[in-house]
């Protein structure tokens, strides 16, 4: 079956948002502030970055207060993890694809 461009997930167009999923992939709950530094990027960029990934169902949000600051985590969730594998695996398809 050949791959098209038009059958990967536009919710990962974005590099930011990639590199967002790419971290949450492996890593169980990651802060924000964690997310922000290994990405290098603005609280606002990520922030709308999120928005877009949890309106998308693919993030699980966890905030709570450490001592009096309060702290916000991610976590992907199941079908964050089964969109971002469908998508990883048609761009490997087609990557392998010849013209």
């Amino acid at each position: 079956m050949k791959i098209t461009i038009a059958q990967l997930n536009k919710v990962f167009d974005n590099r930011v948002r990639l590199g967002v999923m790419s971290i949450l992939m492996v890593n169980d709950w990651v802060e924000f502030s964690e997310l922000k530094q290994h990405l290098d990027i603005t609280d606002g960029n990520l922030a709308s970055h999120i928005s877009a990934l949890e309106k998308a169902a693919y993030l699980e949000v966890k905030k709570q207060f450490v001592g009096k600051k309060p702290n916000t985590s991610y976590a992907v969730t199941r079908s964050g993890k089964k969109a971002f594998n469908e998508h990883l695996d048609a761009l490997e398809k087609l990557l392998k694809q010849r013209g």
